[in-house]
């Protein structure tokens, strides 16, 4: 894990799932949306979960790349958002919801930001250096805690909080 990254923060899939209804009954009323674009790989499932609670049939995703597991590196779009999504609402992506799992450094938001400026940005976690780069979110973390999301564990022993303890 990188340096910077002193607590960590485990979030099974249960608790991610509810995490992200919230996020939709958060959302529920605040616009009219069109389509959602989820910010890949982490948006797909929170995007998901969102889409079945709003009723949202229209899913688009732009792909951004920017860690390598455990380690934020450049940022790089692999993929852009289809020119209609862009267009809806009259252009800039008015109409669109955005999402994806969390908003770290920011960086990945900035970029899709200035592809959909119009947009409406949720994550359903936030740290303290992108918090204003969204306009909903679910949980504030703090800035030096690493969020361990349910699909990069797999259940295995967790030794006790005092290590020094006997098992």
């Amino acid at each position: 894990m990188d340096e910077r990254y002193q607590q960590g923060f485990p979030v099974s899939w249960e608790q991610f799932h509810r995490d992200a209804r919230a996020l939709a009954w958060r959302l529920k009323g605040q616009g009219e949306w069109e389509a959602i674009v989820s910010i890949t790989r982490g948006g797909l499932v929170p995007a998901a979960v969102v889409a079945r609670e709003l009723g949202i049939r229209v899913i688009e995703t732009i792909c951004v790349a920017s860690y390598d597991y455990d380690k934020q590196g450049e940022v790089a779009v692999l993929k852009e958002v289809d020119d209609k999504i862009v267009e809806l609402g009259g252009g800039e992506g008015a109409g669109v919801l955005v999402v994806d799992d969390l908003v770290d450094t920011g960086q990945t938001a900035k970029i899709v930001r200035s592809r959909l400026p119009k947009a409406h940005f949720a994550t359903v976690y936030a740290k303290p250096a992108g918090v204003l780069l969204v306009d909903t979110f679910i949980t504030e973390v703090s800035q030096d805690t690493w969020i361990y999301l349910p699909w990069d564990m797999g259940l295995q022993f967790a030794p006790p909080i005092n290590e020094g303890s006997v098992a």
